[in-house]
């Protein structure tokens, strides 16, 4: 079995973590760590989890995280990096859910994220946790940098066309909405019921955060700079990110054929048929990404439809699913969960 801890499961993603952790029949939870809820029956704060987990949230800087095989960080910016170090330096493999080790270049970090990185010297050891990019430098990583869920929709997304050179990558364009359950659970005056359900906004079109990630991504796949411009929006969904990317055609070719190929070995990508309009309720609660590609009127313009739940496989599943190919695992065990529907 192996030895799970979680820092910071208070949150959406890691209570995702513990609802598919939980289910996994290769792991057992040792330590779940909370520095505001510590002693809590993690059962009385999430009942979804009565008979299912019996720990106690610990205070981080008792919980005994280093006898763990795997420790995962579901926590806000910035905390990865000044805790992280300590663990991997004692063998332990650590899998980080926010953005401390995305984006390779540390000065473009420190000017999106606001601080000085603590570890620069483990952000150019960290593996970019994109299992269909990067499943073979993952099967020997000590430290994952799980993707983000705007870029996990937007990379997979386009990455056939971009790998192949069949497009313009120039002037991409990737217009994308999400969830409220994004923002994190936390009170915020833009997440209450009140302001957030029956609207529908743009927000972050001078520059979002995961701008420079997604960028960073499609260029290691381009084997050039790219030209990207990202618009998130904020929908009344609790869950969901749909992601309408746009593309201009620079090669001809069968694209719907060039997805299937590229993805037939996925398990976790599901390349839907043609004319198909995938929506973020078949993937609710399931760690899976839906794709649909559509040349409009047969113009030079590629429409790439993709939908994933930003909390699985924009977060927790993608990172369940990080861990099962560290260890060895099959890569689907504790993620074959069905979409729930309605």
């Amino acid at each position: 079995m192996i030895k799970v801890g979680i820092v910071g499961g208070t949150g959406y993603t890691g209570v995702e973590l513990l609802r598919l952790l939980a289910q996994h029949p290769g792991v057992e939870i040792t330590a779940i760590t909370s520095r505001g809820d510590a002693g809590v029956a993690v059962a009385e704060m999430f009942p979804s989890l009565r008979r299912r987990v019996g720990l106690k949230f610990e205070d981080p800087a008792s919980a005994n995280l280093r006898a763990c095989d795997v420790v995962f960080f579901a926590t806000p910016n910035g905390i990865a990096m000044q805790q992280a170090p300590v663990l991997l330096d004692a063998g332990v493999r650590v899998i980080d859910l926010a953005a401390d080790f995305r984006i390779s270049d540390i000065s473009e970090w420190e000017k999106w994220y606001g601080m000085q990185h603590a570890c620069p010297e483990w952000v150019a050891k960290a593996v970019y946790g994109l299992p269909e990019v990067n499943r073979a430098a993952i099967k020997s990583a000590r430290l994952i940098a799980n993707p983000g869920c705007y870029p996990t929709a937007v990379q997979l997304g386009l990455m056939p066309l971009v790998e192949m050179g069949l497009v313009e990558v120039d002037h991409l364009i990737a217009d994308v909405k999400s969830g409220v359950s994004g923002a994190g659970r936390k009170a915020e005056i833009s997440s209450l019921f009140a302001e957030a359900s029956d609207n529908f906004k743009a927000y972050g079109v001078h520059g979002h955060r995961h701008l420079p990630e997604i960028r960073q991504g499609l260029s290691r796949m381009a084997q050039q700079s790219v030209g990207l411009t990202f618009v998130p929006h904020l929908t009344p969904l609790i869950r969901g990110i749909h992601a309408t990317s746009y593309a201009r055609i620079k090669k001809e070719a069968d694209f719907q054929a060039v997805y299937e190929a590229r993805y037939i070995d996925e398990p976790f990508v599901d390349v839907m048929p043609a004319k198909s309009h995938p929506d973020t309720r078949s993937v609710r609660a399931a760690n899976i990404c839906r794709i649909a590609v559509h040349r409009p009127q047969g113009g030079d313009t590629l429409v790439v439809l993709s939908v994933i739940d930003n909390l699985v496989k924009g977060a927790a599943g993608q990172a369940v699913q990080n861990m099962n190919i560290m260890f060895g695992l099959q890569e689907t065990q504790g993620l074959w969960q069905l979409p729930v529907l309605p």
